[in-house]
């Protein structure tokens, strides 16, 4: 890809960030919706679970394929057909007749947010090229989702007050549709210099993974035991095949080698880890706040500004700091206020005061805001920069994979607890396991952010990346002798 004045990258980074937007907002609109979509389809809670990990299950699952497919056929073109696919997604949602409908809908925009957010990180990656500037980037790149945070429950519950849940699917319309025509106009194509080969067999074992353990925690409260023990069993097989499978391929799907470097596996599971907390996070704090305090979908989402604003002003600071000092004190920041937060309302029942519920969400959003770059800019650093979509992918998949797995464990917990009459009166106790999770959750953040910035760590990182250079060097040596 040809290099670009600092006016036209800084362009492209705005019109990738447009992608971000449209799939951050959707999500936190739609967190803010679950009540009145809960009235209006008589969904139970493990209903309103599949609204949100339809979207994130699919995503996860075929994120690294959407990587590695802008990597060979053109991150501008498959960015395009991301746009176009999410925004009809986003249309059939608004259209549902039903909770099935609409899960299925869900299901089509996650084919297209698929598309985006990793092929957007892959573009801005070989944009900015200085490591300096690159994490500068990223850190704008997390600050949209500090925005999205902010806007997205006043969108929503504004949105759902005056006209209905089903509107909060029309804001991505106008922006994905302005997005595509920039994309068009000023985003230049770029690909990796050797094509990646599919691997459909490594992209089956992964649906098969994340959709079977999906469906196994969150079924787990309504089926039993025995009803979901097959699909343990296909996930624990389809693990065990991707590990045996995957390292057999030339060019694998999920390449395991990227594995060996300690801060990338590190950055793996604090995505997972700090996602999850937010995926759990949203899900009970939208549903107490609406459902046993009452709150309208506009008030529920003025309460989760202490929660945004934050998040939005630390996002930046937090791209800064990994730039000038690297990823360290962002992590341990993020480890500290994450936890600090879910020990409020697992230990002191902060919700129960106005004082401590606006303090819990206050220490999330700075804790949340930190966490973002460090992940990203860890994943894609010190890679082969023909690999970046792949590994920016591995990134984003951890994210959604978080997400997922938050959202049914915590669902899970509390549907156990609330199973039966006085719903009200049982969600603040019920709810307790799920937020001693997302405590779990912060303190990972916390402990694998100290120790896989360490010197040891870098160093790992460094031979990995050798390794992976050496390797496409012999490969290219191959091809053209």
């Amino acid at each position: 890809m040809p290099e670009l004045s600092p006016r036209r990258r800084l362009l492209v980074l705005a019109i990738c960030c447009m992608s971000l937007l449209i799939v951050s907002l959707d999500t936190t609109a739609l967190n803010v919706a679950l009540p009145s979509m809960q009235q209006e389809l008589d969904a139970p809670t493990s209903g309103l679970q599949w609204t949100i990990d339809a979207y994130t299950l699919v995503l996860a699952s075929l994120l690294m394929l959407a990587g590695s497919t802008g990597d060979r056929v053109g991150r501008k073109k498959v960015f395009m057909a991301g746009l176009v696919v999410f925004s009809i997604g986003s249309l059939l949602c608004s259209l549902a007749p039903s909770l099935d409908a609409l899960v299925a809908f869900r299901m089509v925009q996650a084919v297209g947010g698929s598309m985006l957010n990793p092929v957007a990180m892959s573009i801005i990656t070989n944009t900015f090229t200085d490591p300096r500037e690159r994490a500068r980037a990223i850190g704008v790149w997390g600050a949209v989702v500090g925005i999205s945070m902010a806007a997205g429950p006043l969108v929503g519950g504004l949105l759902v007050e005056s006209v209905g849940w089903r509107s909060i699917f029309w804001v991505n319309l106008p922006v994905g549709l302005a997005a595509l025509l920039l994309t068009l106009r000023f985003v230049p194509d770029s690909r990796a210099p050797k094509a990646r080969r599919p691997d459909p067999v490594g992209q089956l074992l992964v649906i098969a993974l994340f959709g079977s353990l999906t469906y196994a925690i969150i079924e787990a409260p309504d089926s039993g035991t025995g009803s979901i023990l097959p699909f343990v069993l296909i996930a624990a097989a389809a693990l065990a095949g991707l590990l045996r499978y995957e390292p057999r391929r030339d060019e694998p799907l999920i390449d395991l080698r990227f594995f060996h470097s300690v801060p990338f596996s590190g950055a793996t599971v604090i995505a997972i880890s700090a996602f999850a907390s937010l995926g759990g996070f949203l899900f009970l704090s939208t549903l107490y706040l609406q459902n046993v305090r009452g709150l309208t979908a506009l008030h529920a989402g003025l309460w989760m500004l202490p929660m945004a604003v934050p998040m939005f002003l630390c996002a930046p600071l937090s791209g800064r700091l990994v730039g000038s000092r690297g990823p360290r004190l962002p992590l341990v920041i993020a480890g500290i206020a994450m936890t600090v937060s879910a020990v409020l309302f697992a230990a002191f029942d902060a919700e129960t005061s106005d004082v401590t519920l606006f303090v819990g969400y206050v220490l999330f959003g700075v804790g949340f805001g930190f966490v973002n770059a460090p992940i990203t800019n860890t994943a894609v650093s010190g890679m082969p920069r023909a690999q970046a979509g792949v590994a920016a992918a591995v990134a984003s998949t951890s994210r959604q994979l978080g997400q997922t797995l938050g959202v049914a464990v915590v669902g899970a917990l509390l549907a156990s607890g609330v199973a039966g009459p006085s719903y009200r009166s049982r969600f603040v106790a019920a709810s307790v396991p799920g937020w001693w999770v997302l405590v779990a959750c912060g303190a990972a953040v916390l402990v694998l952010g100290v120790v896989t910035s360490g010197r040891w760590a870098r160093g790992t990182a460094e031979r990995t990346a050798e390794r992976l250079q050496s390797a496409e060097v012999r490969e290219a040596a191959g091809v053209v002798a």
